[in-house]
């Protein structure tokens, strides 16, 4: 059996990991697993990547398309063109694809048009908003996917309305819980930026183009943590695409010296700082799920989520970008002393081991 395991950003890392440690194992049993990682080069900060895969444990990719940056299509061009040569190379029996990048949905349609079976890992997510371009990418790779691996059994149902046979879907659980409870341990080990002490901070992220590129939208977030960071500092690990809207913009001067900006942080120190804070603050999808395991409460500035089951059993609240209910959400966040914990069914960390298990049961049937 062949696989090709394919990552096209680095929050695929968390979700290829437990995947790619589980096919290690199994291949060290029988010997006759061949799994090629495959890197669109979508995500191309070199550095940054690398850190990722160290701490990860994992390899480096097999292959790096280098694909880069550029529009949409642009970006979902290259990474046909050059994965289309990949599985003409390699001639695989699956190919793996997982979240909702450009690389996903590029790499599915080249496997497909070449008769190679492909696996979507995070399937059935939905944030029912065609507006997003991840929404697009999640839909088209699930309409032509042959297995499709769900996190919870929202993503099930969601899969069902839209005429997905069930002998198709697998419910696994969550592969990024997976390399968060593998990595806990040693992301609390790393240090805290100087200044802040356990569960006396927040941490921000914010980087979705909808928030960081309209002067109005980012105002209002920002005046909202100008506000937070008089009662608590907040930690700022700034995308290179915010700094420069939030100078461009003149905003970078309205913020409290209390908000403490640092580079992007890779995997180990992010979880660590994440997970011993009192509150975050995100625009991201992963770390939505993340804080629901870890216990912290998580305002999402966003109107929608795909990961709805992080609001229904989890720590997360939708707020959108309006500055009054971002400041409503702090307020109950900081008068609200207690940590719920509630972790939705199958994020136990065994995720990877289940995909990879379903995957070689459908191989051999196939043979």
């Amino acid at each position: 059996m062949k696989v090709i395991v394919v990552a096209g950003a680095r929050p695929n890392f968390m979700k290829v990991a437990p995947i790619l440690h589980a096919f290690a194992r199994r291949g060290k049993c029988s010997g006759d697993i061949q799994v090629r990682f495959v890197h669109t080069g979508q995500h191309y900060d070199a550095k940054m990547s690398d850190d990722f895969l160290s701490e990860l444990g994992i390899p480096c990719p097999d292959i790096n398309l280098g694909v880069g940056s550029g529009s949409h299509a642009e970006q979902t061009a290259r990474a046909m063109v050059g994965f289309e040569s990949v599985c003409l190379a390699e001639k695989p029996d699956w190919v793996l694809v997982v979240g909702d990048v450009n690389s996903t949905l590029a790499c599915s349609i080249s496997a497909k048009k070449l008769g190679i079976a492909v696996a979507h890992v995070e399937a059935g997510l939905r944030s029912m908003d065609r507006s997003m371009p991840e929404e697009i990418n999640r839909i088209c790779t699930d309409a032509i996917s042959d297995l499709l691996f769900t996190t919870d059994t929202i993503a099930n149902e969601n899969l069902y309305r839209e005429g997905i046979s069930p002998s198709r879907v697998h419910f696994v659980g969550n592969t990024m819980i997976d390399t968060l409870l593998r990595n806990l341990h040693r992301a609390l080990d790393t240090p805290l930026p100087d200044g802040v002490e356990n569960e006396k901070y927040a941490v921000l992220t914010l980087h979705r183009p909808a928030n960081v590129d309209s002067p109005e939208v980012l105002a209002s977030v920002s005046s909202a943590i100008d506000e937070l960071s008089k009662t608590l500092p907040v930690v700022f690990p700034v995308h290179p695409r915010t700094r420069k809207n939030l100078r461009e913009f003149g905003l970078m001067d309205r913020l409290s010296q209390k908000v403490l900006f640092t580079e992007p942080l890779s995997y180990l120190p992010f979880i660590g700082l994440a997970a011993r804070s009192r509150m975050v603050l995100t625009d991201s999808g992963g770390i939505q799920e993340e804080t629901t395991v870890l216990g912290v409460p998580c305002i999402t500035m966003r109107a929608n989520t795909e990961r709805p089951i992080t609001c229904t059993v989890g720590t997360n609240v939708l707020v959108g970008t309006d500055g009054a209910r971002i400041r409503a959400a702090v307020n109950s966040a900081l008068t609200n002393t207690s940590r719920r914990r509630s972790i939705p069914e199958k994020w136990d960390g065994h995720s990877g081991e289940r995909i990879v298990a379903t995957l070689l049961d459908e191989n051999s049937l196939c043979c």
